[in-house]
């Protein structure tokens, strides 16, 4: 074991940790357990909500603390308790709303709430509207009209449009929004994700940190897309994996493996063993 150890060990989940048929392989699993029995904090940073961590906690056989929605959500899993949140209140996200279907027209919106645990069920966790076509199988949606998807503060607002790719919307929007809130992306498939200014994976990994009491300059962190990019930047060593998009790979300081080739486990083996 080397003795510069990672302060903390961060990871995106999708396209990273997981392989593609969302399972963690019996040698990414060792690895992490690994860091974990050396004390090590060991936190999924992910664009997920917190409803949509059990799973992962299921096949790594422990309940990591995690930074989700891409940084507006701090979240433990063993305790079912949502920490902090940070909002986008229903002023901005009429605001943004009324920008995109100017810059997008056709454009549907969803937005992602958040309460108490992950399955509060005071309060509807995503909620949609009619028009707004879903990026992924048998989303767990409440759908309500336009103007009610944004009548209430958000931790993610989602705007899709299934004929642009990701990349293209947010070249579009995000000079209009001009810097006012933050504008990213976890998959190229005509969606992006909308957070309150200055929210990242970065941001949260931050007070995760403080939250931990460990160093948030010693922290190892793993990655996909752009939604990764201010995380890979921000970590003592970003790595992205091979299968990742080009501007994740830029931002980090080494490319591994793919997530179906085990890439996260490679790299904390170096460590960890």
């Amino acid at each position: 074991m080397r003795r510069d150890l990672p302060s903390l060990v961060a990871t995106d989940v999708d396209g990273t940790l997981i392989d593609d048929e969302e399972r963690v392989s019996d040698r990414t699993r060792a690895a992490v357990q690994a860091v974990v029995s050396s004390g090590t904090p060991f936190v999924l940073a992910t664009g997920r909500p917190p409803r949509w961590i059990p799973p992962v906690v299921e096949q790594l056989g422990f309940a990591p603390l995690a930074v989700c929605a891409n940084g507006a959500v701090l979240y433990d899993s063993a305790a079912d308790r949502v920490l902090s949140a940070a909002v986008l209140s229903a002023d901005e996200l009429a605001w943004v709303a009324d920008v995109a279907n100017s810059v997008l027209p056709g454009c549907g919106l969803a937005a992602e709430r958040i309460g108490a645990s992950a399955h509060d069920a005071a309060t509807p966790q995503f909620v949609s509207a009619p028009g707004y076509e879903h990026a992924w199988l048998n989303p767990d949606n409440t759908e309500l009209a336009d103007h009610e998807v944004i009548a209430e503060p958000a931790v993610k607002l989602l705007i899709r449009l299934a004929s642009a790719t990701s990349h293209e919307m947010a070249e579009a929007l995000a000079p209009q929004l001009c810097g006012m809130v933050d504008v990213t992306y976890s998959t190229d498939n005509g969606l992006i994700e909308i957070s309150a200014s200055g929210v990242t994976k970065a941001s949260g990994l931050h007070l995760m940190a403080e939250h931990l009491g460990v160093a948030a300059d010693g922290i190892v962190a793993f990655g996909d897309m752009p939604n990764d990019i201010p995380m890979l930047s921000m970590a003592r060593h970003g790595v992205a994996v091979e299968n990742a998009h080009p501007d994740a790979k830029a931002a980090a300081d080494e490319v591994t493996a793919t997530n179906t080739e085990d890439g996260v486990a490679r790299i904390l083996e170096r460590w960890w063993r």
